[in-house]
């Protein structure tokens, strides 16, 4: 772990989804791929075209892009979603790679009970992000939420889900929100809305990797102890 501030305890935590919280065995991956066939007959592969941390508009495109060889338009965007949670919401109940990340549940019960308000953020559609949650049961620890459904630019979704928290609390200052991810976009994202960004290794990116990023905390793994966390 590292620490490159002091920073304020927590009054509110944002937690990102794929890869802080949850593994889910491929699924967006194999969803995204279903409506890409159901729709045009292509069974496109979203990992060849995108990288982690990217927001959903953004795979979208840039698959939709490779694949098909032209910009799509909203309306095709619109009818590829639907597509994706719709396949979303049957596999990610039969993955059999599906798992809690180790240490989520717990620090979720233990921020819970120390009243911290805890909400997501996350570069998915807020359909897909919550139903990623429902197998383990974790959408029960969420206030809110800010998802790439509210915008497709990360910092600025980081910055509608600070907007949201300080409705919910008095006098929240910037120092007093923390976001945990699991990507150099969240700690950029984090940074820029001058939240306290908090690193989590548990995904594709390693600690010195988010280090580099900004991280003002990085965990190998919620496991770890963490200042505030």
């Amino acid at each position: 772990m590292t620490s490159h501030i002091e920073a304020a305890p927590p009054v509110v935590i944002l937690f990102d989804v794929d890869e802080t919280l949850v593994h889910t065995g491929g699924s967006g991956m194999r969803s995204w791929k279903a409506a890409f066939d159901k729709l045009y007959g292509i069974p496109a592969d979203i990992g060849e075209h995108s990288s982690a941390g990217e927001t959903d508009p953004q795979v979208a495109r840039a698959t939709f892009n490779a694949v098909l060889g032209r910009d799509p338009s909203d309306h095709e965007l619109s009818r590829l979603y639907a597509q994706y949670l719709l396949h979303l919401a049957d596999d990610i109940g039969r993955s059999e790679g599906y798992r809690v990340l180790p240490g989520a549940e717990k620090i979720l019960h233990r921020l819970r009970a120390a009243g911290v308000i805890l909400g997501l953020v996350s570069g998915a559609m807020e359909g897909a992000a919550r139903t990623k949650l429902v197998p383990a049961n974790l959408n029960r620890f969420f206030v809110f939420g800010a998802y790439c459904s509210d915008s497709p630019d990360r910092t600025e979704l980081t910055g509608l889900a600070i907007d949201k928290a300080t409705r919910l609390h008095d006098q929240l200052a910037l120092s007093q929100v923390y976001v945990v991810g699991d990507t150099p976009h969240d700690m950029k994202a984090t940074n820029a809305s001058g939240a306290v960004s908090v690193g989590v290794a548990s995904g594709h990116y390693s600690v010195a990797e988010l280090e580099t990023a900004g991280g003002a905390h990085v965990l190998g793994s919620l496991e770890d102890e963490s200042p505030g966390l």
